[in-house]
C-alpha cells in the first residue's frame, strides 16, 4: 500500500512542471490545475484525515477565480503538497489503519489518547468505550454478576455497592458518547467530550478495576 501511495505522490509531483509552465506562459491550464488540486486534496484526506494540518491548510486556500490568484494559490498548494510528501516518505505520517493495527501501545487507553491527538475523535471515543464496557464486564465477573446489557450491568454494580448512583449516571453519559461514535453520529459529541471521556474512563479503571485486583 505504501508503495502505491509513493508512486501516486511521484505522479502528482511530475504534474507540477506542466502546470508551472502554463502559469509562466500566462496561459494557465485550468483543467490540469483543478485535476491536480482535487487529486492531492483527496489523497491528503485519505491518508492524514480531515482534521490534519495538511488538509485544513489545503482547503483554507480559497478557489477564487481572479486575475493572478491561480499562481498564488498553486504556490500555496505546492508547498503543502511537498510538506505532506516529505513527511509521508520519512515515515512521520501514520494512517488511521496503522494506528489501529500497530502493536505499539501500552494499553487501549493509550491508543485512544494517541488517536485523539491525531484528530481521530470518533475512533478514539469508540476505543475508550470498549475499555469502559470491558471494565464493567470484569467488575461483574469479580462480583458474580452475569453479563447483560451495559445499563443492566451498570445498575447491578451499583446495587452491590461497587460505586454510587452519581458514578452510574456518568458512566451512562460516557457510554452514550461511545454509542454515538460507533454509529458515526459525530455531531452529537465534541472534542472536549471525547477528551473528558478518555480522562474519566482512565480514572474509573484505576479507581475500580485496579483496586479490585489488589
Amino acid at each position: 500500500m505504501n508503495q502505491i501511495i509513493k508512486q501516486r505522490l511521484q505522479d502528482l509531483e511530475k504534474n507540477i512542471i506542466p502546470i508551472e509552465n502554463s502559469i509562466n506562459s500566462e496561459d494557465i491550464n485550468q483543467g490540469l490545475l483543478i485535476r491536480w488540486k482535487v487529486q492531492i486534496q483527496d489523497l491528503i484526506l485519505k491518508i492524514a484525515g480531515k482534521n490534519s494540518s495538511y488538509y485544513q491548510e489545503f482547503i483554507s486556500i480559497k478557489d477564487e477565480h481572479r486575475w493572478g490568484e491561480d499562481s498564488s494559490r498553486f504556490k500555496d498548494w505546492k508547498h503543502i503538497f511537498y510538506a505532506f510528501k516529505e513527511d509521508f516518505e520519512s515515515g512521520y505520517l501514520i494512517s488511521f489503519e496503522a494506528l489501529i493495527q500497530a502493536d505499539v501501545f501500552d494499553s487501549e487507553l493509550e491508543q485512544a489518547e494517541i488517536l485523539f491527538k491525531k484528530g481521530y475523535l470518533t475512533a478514539s471515543a469508540v476505543i475508550a468505550g470498549v475499555v469502559l464496557e470491558t471494565t464493567i464486564r470484569k467488575l461483574c465477573d469479580k462480583n458474580s454478576i452475569p453479563h447483560d446489557s451495559f445499563d443492566k450491568m451498570n445498575s447491578d454494580l451499583v446495587k452491590v455497592g461497587i460505586y454510587n448512583k452519581l458514578d452510574q449516571k456518568r458512566l451512562i453519559a460516557l457510554y452514550d458518547i461511545r454509542n454515538s461514535a460507533a454509529h458515526g453520529l459525530d455531531n452529537q459529541f465534541s472534542k472536549r467530550d471525547v477528551e473528558d471521556m478518555i480522562r474519566d474512563v482512565k480514572r474509573f479503571v484505576e479507581d475500580k478495576l485496579d483496586k479490585a485486583t489488589q
